[in-house]
């Protein structure tokens, strides 16, 4: 049976507007026994989005009615599918506290969550990583150098995963190698193994999850999954728990390349 750990919905403010119930019917055709919903949670109201629409998270005012929403769908479906509220939690460097404060108040509320990365701090300024193309290769020349970019961001994860956020603290690490999303606009290719399996090394000694996220195969300048199968696979080989997560942003894509991936899972 398919679990789907990664699904956005309709309250994110750079996705699309369709439905939980749109979810949650495809997820039953497709004979999914669980699935849990992992909204970009409201970023610390002190940090400043950098992308142009400053809309990469949830807007705290309507936290409640999300949380709301989920309790209601699980009452209307428990005969049907499991549905797991839960929130995709931004790691941001400097911003430990506020993160602990946000999870110490909403943490109680939620069945399930993830650990991400997709802010990185250089010279003093903010880049959303993923956000484009373009952004990120203004971002390599900022560096100086593509591996410059992926070793910091593989530090942001490292320190994401080592670091104390409380009780409440994700206990799965989303999308380790988002730093590939734009790896086929680069000259060549770069060698990060060791930095990739000192993650997963990392994320064993916690246990901790990992999140097993099939968009970048639907990302024309990635083409694979987050983290690349090769090191699902040696992932499976540790032991560390893994979750499939589609990272649906609407809800044609839940599910997304699951065929690509669940012989491994």
């Amino acid at each position: 049976m398919i679990k789907d750990g990664h699904i956005h919905t309709p309250y994110c403010p750079h996705g699309s507007l369709d439905s939980f119930h749109q979810y949650i019917e495809k997820a039953i055709q497709a004979g999914t026994s669980e699935i849990s919903f992992t909204e970009h949670a409201p970023l610390p109201s002190n940090f400043k989005d950098p992308t142009p629409d400053e809309d990469s998270g949830m807007d705290l005012k309507l936290l409640e009615a999300y949380l709301f929403d989920l309790d209601q769908l699980k009452k209307e479906y428990k005969q049907d599918i499991v549905i797991s509220t839960g929130l995709e939690i931004d790691y941001i460097t400097g911003f430990e506290l506020e993160t602990t404060s946000f999870l110490n108040t909403y943490g109680k509320y939620l069945d399930d969550s993830i650990l991400s990365v997709h802010f990185l701090l250089a010279h003093e300024d903010y880049v959303c990583i993923d956000y484009s193309k373009e952004v990120f290769l203004k971002f390599v020349q900022k560096l100086g150098n593509p591996m410059s970019v992926y070793k910091l961001y593989y530090k942001t994860v490292m320190d994401s995963i080592t670091s104390d956020l409380g009780i409440f603290k994700p206990k799965r690490i989303g999308h380790i190698t988002l730093a590939h999303k734009f790896q086929h606009a680069l000259p060549k290719t770069v060698d990060d193994h060791e930095d990739i399996l000192a993650i997963l090394v990392e994320i064993k000694n916690r246990n901790m999850e990992l999140d097993v996220n099939s968009a970048g195969f639907a990302k024309p300048f990635c083409k694979e999954s987050y983290p690349p199968l090769p090191y699902v696979s040696l992932a499976k080989k540790l032991g560390i728990p893994l979750v499939f997560g589609s990272d649906a942003h609407q809800a044609k894509d839940l599910h997304q390349h699951y065929n690509l991936i669940s012989n491994i899972l």
